[in-house]
């Protein structure tokens, strides 16, 4: 969707699985605002490092320039007043505060487009995605392929033995599950695979 400058402020959400084209489609629609020479800025976590540093970039090697934030605190200091679209990707690493912030945006006339995964590897909603859904004026449910069948996949599948609720990766590390090969506790069995076994002392 384009708008007209002095429009009035816009959130859309593209939200889904790894690898389902969630930051290729924030791309695509950054750089339609590019060429239709609105002021844009755009945002991604520090944390994730996979491709660049300056540069969100879609598994499909799309890419486009960004500043790199540590919190949704800092989006809302980097953003110039002139700026009409406001990107930002992986939001699910900003925190809580992005909701706000994103509400804050829009009232100041911004159109605010983000991405992120709306649910962690164990299948349960990664916050803060569920919240901007809610206050969303427009969403985009992304679909990937499954790895194991091929069907439509709704989840991601974390492969390797970790159990922190953050695990920045790609590829090797994560792959797309359609709901009926998706093994939640795979990563968690994996783990506990890889613990040195206890011997208790007689």
């Amino acid at each position: 969707m384009n708008f007209a400058k002095g429009s009035l402020g816009w959130i859309e959400v593209v939200c889904g699985p790894m690898f389902s084209g969630k930051s290729e489609e924030l791309i695509r629609r950054l750089r339609r605002a590019e060429i239709a020479r609105q002021r844009v800025q755009i945002f991604k976590p520090a944390i994730d490092e996979r491709y660049a540093e300056d540069h969100i970039v879609s598994h499909s090697d799309l890419k486009i320039r960004s500043d790199a934030v540590r919190n949704a605190a800092e989006v809302m200091q980097k953003v110039d007043l002139r700026t009409e679209v406001i990107g930002i990707d992986e939001v699910q690493f900003l925190g809580p505060e992005m909701v706000e912030i994103a509400v804050r945006l829009a009232d100041m006339g911004k159109r605010v487009v983000i991405a992120g995964l709306d649910t962690d590897y164990l299948g349960r909603p990664f916050h803060p995605v569920p919240e901007l859904l809610a206050i969303a004026d427009e969403i985009t449910k992304t679909l990937a392929i499954c790895m194991q069948c091929g069907n439509p996949a709704k989840h991601t599948q974390r492969l390797v033995a970790k159990e922190d609720l953050i695990v920045v990766g790609a590829a090797g590390m994560y792959e797309a599950r359609c709901r009926r090969c998706f093994e939640p506790e795979l990563a968690h069995r994996e783990a506990l695979k890889e613990r040195p076994e206890t011997v208790a002392k007689t």
